[in-house]
């Protein structure tokens, strides 16, 4: 007899390696799986005293809806001894249905939850789980076997960044409110766009779900789910798979440094501070609680689900400079936190990070990761066992800088600001650089390339691919 999925997902040692950080495939496991006739639902809420499933199926906890004997005792999880983890089996459920968990606190307090490790969600304002089937057969083996024999320090690359709710959009009407291309329409035309300009590579910004547009996905409330503004998450395989076909690797902006504060979300999971350690004071969202064992299995999890499940050519982690310093962005010094030797750096996120970067280096041949890391800390692209953070790139945000406060200066007077200009070769080859002209440089006010140089020079310049 086949065992079942508690016997094969849900065996101790699996959930030995979750609660001890070690866990790198806990989407196998955790949130919801279509099996056996009905849905297993696998949530981690330690030190609370129950957790619930509702959703349309019961009428989100207060009926029957679907003719299912469900009774209400049927949609409680049970608690797998110590671990925090709760898990149980809905018969008649599938594909589609909408959830959340209903977790209710030691001191009785209740609120809805959607699923940390779902794989898809509602379309925004709406904010339920959905349970989703991510079968899809793809097509792209010769580009993977091709990929995993690539040195990307002796290849060229060009990358395209870009945000696929903006790239283009169809005219807004009663009927398409947002106009937004769909996966499927991107296929059609951003693929050959990209083609044509020469690109070797995409970049995404975040398509994991998030409540705010304007956010460009930077606020994420589901780290598992394909964002379902542009369409179903296997047509985002789709798109993927179509610039395989035609010889182009796909980045994934990943946010491991902070999460959105929506209470649909992450933040207060348990009723108190589980996923999170402190308030973002840039930001105002959640830091990661990287000393939390079960916060490092899901986020390591998380990365190894687009590497492997959305065949993501590359992972650009972003903002890791407020992930390394314990006081990035603090004004108020009497907050400061420091490390047992006394200085600002956060021991855990850093072995976090090498962790990270060492597991997709052994388990994504040809695959590689960059930082968004503007600091001047040491040897973010040397390998963890040469005191380094292990990434393959990290974006040259001096140089940005400088490039685009030369393009400032009227032409008469640029003669004078050459060093912009060569300062970076001064530490070119400290780190392995990207030179980046990214969206961090037009959002808030701020002049495009374009704004930045008189119309006769950009003319001139504007025949040149950066």
């Amino acid at each position: 007899m086949a065992k079942s999925f508690i016997e094969k997902q849900l065996a101790p040692e699996i959930l030995f390696l979750f609660n001890n950080g070690k866990l790198q495939h806990a989407y196998r496991t955790f949130g919801a799986h279509i099996t056996d006739g009905g849905v297993q639902f696998t949530v981690w809420a330690p030190e609370v005293a129950s957790v619930r499933v509702v959703g349309d199926f019961n009428d989100w906890g207060r009926a029957d809806v679907r003719g299912v004997p469900f009774r209400d005792i049927d949609c409680y999880l049970d608690p797998l001894n110590d671990s925090g983890v709760f898990t149980g089996f809905l018969p008649g459920l599938g594909a589609g249905t909408k959830y959340k968990f209903e977790i209710t606190t030691a001191s009785g307090d209740t609120f809805l939850k959607a699923d940390p490790f779902a794989f898809g969600a509602e379309v925004r304002p709406d904010t339920a789980s959905v349970v989703t089937d991510l079968s899809y057969e793809w097509e792209d083996s010769d580009w993977m076997a091709k990929r995993s024999r690539t040195d990307h320090f002796k290849t060229p690359m060009n990358i395209y960044e870009m945000h696929l709710g903006s790239w283009m959009r169809h005219p807004v009407s009663e009927e398409d409110e947002d106009g937004f291309y769909t996966y499927d329409e991107l296929a059609e035309r951003l693929v050959p766009y990209v083609k044509e300009m020469g690109y070797t590579h995409v970049e995404f910004m975040p398509v994991m779900e998030h409540p705010l547009d304007a956010s460009w996905g930077y606020q994420v409330t589901g780290y598992f789910a394909a964002t379902s503004r542009y369409g179903h998450p296997t047509r985002l395989m789709h798109l993927i798979d179509k610039f395989h076909e035609a010889g182009i690797g796909v980045i994934l902006d990943w946010v491991p440094g902070h999460f959105c504060p929506d209470a649909h979300g992450l933040a207060n999971f348990n009723g108190g501070p589980l996923y999170e350690s402190e308030i973002h004071p840039d930001w105002g969202t959640y830091k990661f609680d990287f000393a939390r064992t079960e916060v490092r299995s899901f986020l390591l999890s998380n990365a190894m689900f687009w590497m492997e499940k959305y065949h993501a050519d590359g992972l650009r982690v972003d903002g890791v400079s407020s992930m390394l310093y314990l006081n990035f962005g603090k004004s108020d010094k009497s907050t400061y936190k420091y490390n047992e030797y006394g200085e600002e750096i956060d021991l855990d996120a850093v072995s976090f990070i090498r962790e990270f970067n060492t597991m997709i280096g052994t388990a994504f041949p040809g695959a590689f990761t960059a930082a968004e890391e503007s600091s001047a800390y040491p040897l973010v692209t040397m390998p963890p066992s040469e005191g380094g953070l292990g990434f393959h790139f990290k974006w040259n945000m001096g140089w940005m800088n400088d490039i685009l406060s030369f393009m400032e200066e009227d032409f008469p007077y640029r003669k004078y600001h050459h060093n912009k200009l060569t300062f970076s070769m001064s530490y070119a080859f400290s780190e392995n650089y990207i030179l980046p002209l990214s969206h961090d440089e037009v959002v808030h006010g701020k002049k495009s390339l374009i704004g930045r140089m008189p119309g006769d020079i950009w003319r001139q310049f504007a025949g040149l691919r950066l």
